[in-house]
């Protein structure tokens, strides 16, 4: 283990926290009873298997964290580059739809520079404890920097997928009406399930998703559920 650079100063102190619990089992049951000393010696052996276990995983824990400190730093770095395509994306959006399809969007910029700053603090502290062979701590702050990542990820992709959404939209309106007819006609279905009384459907008019919007059909209507009887 020395040889390879690695320590392994918790594991020591897990070892040396069994010297009590030897002492006694060296000093044989006919002082502390046949019960407490075969349930001591399980427990000790237990804990020594442990330790040599992660003895032995220290090698591949050490190069597991490598790996994932270089992977979440060149992630960090590709969120930076493509947080910067996000304003633009909102520009689009603001000049061709209304506030309604953008508005929740808005925080995105602010949020992904935030959380790559705090996903990159994270990353050299897990460095410094890495160095430190701190493995719990390393390991801790490599999942807090990965959660980060994940938020900003999902954040920064929403805008372009709302984008690309609100373009398939615009040039063929009647696919969208007819996936969200089919939608709801599902979730009736399932909703009347073991109902006696049916739910009467009545159209609906739906919002313009952008101004002068117009379609094939001359309205958006989908199909919705309203309460009462036929």
């Amino acid at each position: 283990m020395r040889g390879s650079g690695l320590r392994a100063d918790d594991l020591a102190a897990r070892l040396a926290a069994l010297s009590p619990e030897l002492t006694k089992l060296n000093q044989g049951a006919g002082q502390h009873g046949v019960p407490q000393t075969l349930e001591r010696a399980e427990r000790v052996t237990r804990e020594a298997e442990a330790v040599r276990v992660e003895a032995e995983r220290l090698p591949e824990r050490a190069a597991e964290t490598d790996h994932r400190l270089v992977s979440l730093r060149t992630r960090a770095q590709a969120l930076t580059t493509r947080s910067g395509q996000v304003e633009p994306v909102l520009s689009e959006l603001r000049r061709r739809f209304t506030a309604a399809c953008w508005q929740d969007l808005q925080h995105v910029p602010d949020l992904a520079a935030e959380n790559v700053e705090q996903a990159e603090a994270k990353l050299a502290e897990a460095r410094a404890a890495r160095e430190e062979q701190r493995w719990p701590d390393a390991t801790a702050l490599l999942s807090t920097a990965r959660a980060l990542l994940n938020t900003t990820d999902e954040a920064v992709s929403a805008a372009g997928d709302r984008l690309r959404r609100l373009n398939a939209v615009q040039k063929d309106p009647e696919q969208e009406i007819d996936r969200t007819r089919f939608a709801i006609r599902d979730a009736q279905r399932l909703a009347m399930a073991g109902r006696n009384t049916p739910t009467r459907v009545t159209p609906a008019r739906w919002t313009r998703p952008w101004p002068g919007w117009s379609g094939r059909s001359p309205v958006w209507r989908a199909a919705i559920p309203t309460t009462g009887t036929s």
